[in-house]
């Protein structure tokens, strides 16, 4: 029994050994592993990369009453009651929206109640003037007959003394001129009556049309959609989106948008340091967060000239627009979308991760190889991860990711490229020196030169 217990317990103790020693093994190899990397030899890409969100190249505005241009309104924010879920699929003449209407219904029936007394006093004013002149036509047809009556008499009066005779005479000159004087005054009484009553018939006439443009305005404020297609929030200036609670700018009454889905933009927004390594026309590889496994191609069609500001940034940006190629029926508007433009494509080059490229104080750019040579190398451009080099190393080199501790009993190698380096240097100093004084211009590398 106790020899049993012995050789057991003597199995589990060289077991444990064996264990420890295969695992400080395995530990040690994975620890050199990660501690190198390898030159490879191929393509080699430049990119900006950028999130931004899926908008629509062509879209319908859906828009609110316009109050500023209509006189007959004071230029007042209107509040949105009532709005459609966004997403909504809606057809032409579809409700979207509806509009506080409180202050301008209280507009409205101030309008009406004067057009109802512009309307009062114009047929006062025609049944007034109807009055007047009958009577004065009754006059004027009563003073004919007496004149009738004075002219009987003068012709009567021929065989009475010539004072009689006189006396008739006057009388019919009288009666004849108080005949004329009815009948100029009636003239001057109905063309008065006319111009007055032209003139209520006007005042009555503009506001019978502002009242009906008051009731046209606001029968928009029940909003409608004037085509097929998905409904969008409009965005105000803050980058807010216009909902129900929402204040409409009269100003830009925009409520909503149907978007055309079958050309989507990506919308982004580029540092101003990265903004100058864009071009019109680059290649750009997109992914859509919501589209998992489904990848998009496009290409710059629009950079801004001028940069702004965003709210949640402190540097510059500048916004740049991307097309899609082709259509999906599964993009929708305010997408994420993942983008990478391609800026520069090196075919057939050696380049390594960039945390293995070192350099000192005379900037002669260097690597430490795992044969345990500090080998100086020319150094290209470089990507997010990785950077070229031009000469110094071959595919397949493995060299030090990490400083090694023992840097002192590393053999120098390449002092032959270290000319070649500051011939290179001095190059790009004159080059900086010229685009800063004005005397020379840049000019731009486009994409797939190598």
């Amino acid at each position: 029994m106790k020899r049993t217990i012995i050789i057991t317990a003597l199995v589990v103790i060289f077991t444990s050994a064996g264990l420890v020693v295969f695992v400080k093994l395995t530990s040690g190899e994975n620890n050199k592993a990660l501690n190198f990397a390898e030159a490879r030899r191929g393509d080699f890409e430049i990119s900006v990369s950028n999130t931004g969100e899926l908008v629509a190249e062509n879209s319908v505005d859906i828009k609110g009453p316009n109050i500023v241009n209509n006189m007959n309104f004071r230029a007042a924010a209107v509040k949105i009651l009532d709005i459609v879920p966004e997403g909504t699929i809606v057809k032409k003449g579809d409700y979207i929206a509806n509009l506080d209407r409180t202050n301008f219904n209280n507009t409205l029936k101030d309008e009406i109640e004067i057009l109802k007394k512009n309307q009062t006093d114009l047929e006062m004013k025609i049944l007034d003037t109807a009055v007047v002149l009958s009577s004065l036509r009754d006059e004027i047809r009563n003073q004919q007959f007496i004149v009738e009556e004075a002219s009987v008499t003068l012709d009567q009066s021929k065989f009475e003394p010539p004072a009689v005779q006189r006396q008739a005479s006057l009388r019919l000159d009288k009666e004849k001129r108080l005949y004329t004087q009815r009948q100029k005054l009636y003239s001057l009484r109905s063309a008065q009556s006319s111009s007055e009553i032209r003139t209520l018939r006007v005042i009555t006439g503009n506001q019978q049309r502002k009242v009906n443009d008051l009731q046209t305005v606001l029968a928009g404020f029940t909003i409608t959609s004037p085509g097929e297609g998905m409904i969008i929030y409009k965005k105000d200036r803050m980058g807010n989106k216009i909902k129900s609670g929402s204040v409409l700018n009269p100003f830009d009454p925009v409520v909503a948008t149907l978007p055309d889905l079958s050309s989507m933009l990506s919308k982004m927004y580029v540092s101003e340091i990265e903004v100058t390594k864009i071009s019109k026309g680059l290649p750009v590889q997109i992914s859509i967060d919501a589209l998992q496994g489904k990848n998009y191609k496009g290409k710059v069609v629009q950079i801004a000239n001028i940069g702004e500001q965003l709210s949640n940034s402190d540097s510059k940006v500048f916004e740049v627009l991307v097309k899609l190629d082709g259509s999906d029926p599964q993009l929708r508007p305010s997408m994420t979308a993942s983008n990478k433009i391609v800026t520069k494509l090196y075919s057939d080059v050696v380049f390594i991760p960039e945390e293995c490229l070192h350099t000192d104080i005379d900037s002669i750019p260097y690597v430490y190889t795992k044969d345990g040579t500090k080998q100086i190398v020319i150094a290209g451009e470089s990507n997010e991860k990785n950077i070229i080099v031009a000469k110094g190393l071959k595919p397949g080199d493995l060299i030090w990711i990490i400083t090694p501790d023992n840097i002192r009993k590393f053999t120098l190698a390449g002092n032959d490229l270290i000319t070649e380096i500051k011939a290179k240097d001095k190059s790009m100093r004159m080059g900086l020196k010229n685009m800063r004084s004005g005397g020379s211009s840049a000019g731009t590398t486009s994409a797939g030169a190598n």
